[in-house]
């Protein structure tokens, strides 16, 4: 392997896979993709890999629906020969509060106009076409959207990978990179466990540890890592009408739910968690969990958790992606901040970012995703989000 490349990404989750392969297929192949363990194997392999449309911002909502649309083809759009897993059976949303019923029905207003098929949910009669067992006692409203889904998040992230590898970018896995390399104001390559390698640009898609890297070089990127927690159940027969039961979220309620194909149930809640980079489940999050999806789901009381895990969100102020261009070393991209939501907007975060890097025209205006926002006040905000 050689030392000296046109661009290094550093990560190897969604993201940093996903913007590897929009490069390459831009003719940009001159690429060394690091990953300081497998692909997949930090945020992404440990997210709950749900896929929304139902949104409240319209810039999400974009995002979102545009990702969609790639999952959907995300096998042939990269040559991938395996199975991405996308599943689209729904999202159920479900409102606690006359506030968020209120708010609810205005996000419908933005997702009908980006085209997106979500719809308000009859609680009388309706919402057990959907889930027969929820418990509606407490509820406002509900909204529900079949585009809505998950999929296997390492499938995914191969497809990307292997469709940037085919092209010719290079992936150097279980290699950590320590440090950030610049000159004269410019960024000029990476350190890492395993040598030095130069390039006059670098994509930083590190997740939680980006600020780190990106603080070598006197940015502030003001993201902090923030354990989440996960559990999955023993697969049973689908619960749904028609198959696996829709995801269920209530985001006052902090919790979401869905049913695999494979029939087991994949489950977290949100938690007060100080910032760290434990990354270690524990026993308070399963009894907090249990406690109360259950509630929300009765029929759920009986299963077994087979294993729960944690990983790290990296929280942003307004829980919206930061993407910067460093003002102190020319060619340094940090891409991070995602807060939970990578996964289900890297497709259109990719393409975004390729359209910049290889000057080619995009509607969004990647300078709205900057830390400048922070400093005028025009904060992406998102009224729906766990």
């Amino acid at each position: 392997m050689k030392n000296h490349y046109e661009i290094i990404i550093v990560g190897g989750g969604i993201v940093g896979c996903s913007i590897a392969f929009e490069l390459a297929k831009r003719g940009l192949t001159d690429i060394l993709l690091i990953e300081k363990g497998y692909l997949a194997s930090g945020a992404t392999g440990r997210c709950g890999a749900g896929i929304r449309q139902q949104w409240g911002s319209e810039l999400n909502a974009t995002l979102a629906v545009e990702s969609t649309h790639i999952f959907e083809n995300l096998e042939e759009y990269t040559g991938y020969k395996g199975n991405c897993g996308l599943n689209q059976a729904g999202y159920l949303l479900i409102a606690c509060t006359e506030k968020e019923w209120d708010q609810f029905q205005l996000n419908l207003a933005v997702q009908h106009k980006l085209g997106v098929e979500s719809h308000m949910v009859d609680l009388e009669k309706e919402v057990y076409d959907y889930v027969p067992f929820i418990n509606t006692q407490g509820l406002y409203g509900a909204t529900f959207c079949q585009k809505d889904g998950h999929a296997d998040p390492f499938h995914c992230t191969f497809a990307y990978g292997e469709g940037a590898k085919r092209l010719g970018v290079d992936i150097l896995t279980y290699t950590e990179v320590t440090a950030l390399k610049s000159a004269g104001g410019k960024i000029t390559g990476v350190e890492t466990t395993k040598g030095s390698f130069e390039a006059p640009m670098v994509i930083n898609c590190a997740n939680g540890w980006a600020p780190g890297l990106a603080a070598q070089v006197g940015d502030e990127i003001p993201v902090f890592p923030e354990r989440h927690q996960a559990l999955v159940t023993e697969p049973v027969a689908p619960m749904g009408p028609h198959g696996p039961m829709p995801m269920v979220m209530s985001f006052h309620r902090r919790f979401y739910v869905q049913q695999t194909p494979h029939g087991s149930f994949i489950m977290g809640i949100a938690e007060n968690e100080p910032v760290s980079f434990n990354s270690r489940s524990s026993w308070q999050f399963l009894e907090e969990a249990c406690s109360v999806i259950t509630h929300a789901l009765p029929a759920l009381r009986g299963l077994r958790v087979v294993r729960q895990w944690a990983g790290l969100y990296d929280m942003s102020p307004d829980r919206n992606p930061i993407i910067e261009y460093s003002k102190h070393a020319e060619g340094l991209l940090t891409i991070c901040g995602f807060s939970g939501h990578g996964f289900m907007v890297a497709p259109r975060v990719a393409t975004l970012v390729a359209h910049d890097i290889c000057n080619e025209a995009d509607p969004l205006d990647i300078k709205r995703f900057s830390v400048d926002r922070y400093r005028t006040g025009e904060l992406l905000l998102e009224p729906s989000v766990v």
